[in-house]
């Protein structure tokens, strides 16, 4: 049980790391860009901002969903890599088929996938408000000033 929860912390922090480096480089992006995305026009920027973030987010969460699969199936966890895939994934999303279940002797790490999934939804989802809100501030700023 111990060993399970120490692998699986391992996970999440490798899994939040990875976030938070594409988060750096993405708000990197943004800064570099920081002046041309104030400046009018602001509806097109704010649509490139939004699907900047989106993309970047739905790459966060599937490399997230490969490390858990690939962990998943390289511990034997489950027969094939596509079933890994799978459990990882309805386990991450939190929407729980249940066609496919963990072994009872792997349960805790399938918690642990779980909990992951919803620390990254979360904070992506606070990431992508701010991201546009930050923008949007400096449009406003922009125009004003």
């Amino acid at each position: 049980m111990l060993g399970q929860i120490a692998f699986g912390s391992v996970l999440m922090v490798i899994s939040v790391l990875m976030a938070a480096l594409a988060i750096w480089a993405l708000e990197t992006a943004f800064s570099r860009n920081a002046r041309w995305l104030a400046r009018a026009p602001h509806r097109p920027k704010l649509a490139l901002v939004i699907v900047a973030t989106s993309l970047a987010v739905l790459a966060m969460v599937t490399a997230s969903v490969w490390l858990w699969a690939v962990a998943f199936h390289h511990m034997g966890v489950f027969a094939t890599f596509e079933e890994a895939m799978y459990f990882t994934l309805v386990t991450f999303t939190t929407l729980g088929y249940g066609d496919v279940l963990m072994p009872q002797d792997w349960r805790i790490l399938g918690g642990l996938a779980a909990a992951n999934g919803l620390l990254h939804f979360g904070l992506m989802t606070a990431f992508m408000v701010e991201a546009l809100r930050h923008v949007r501030v400096r449009q406003i700023e922009f125009t004003e000033g």
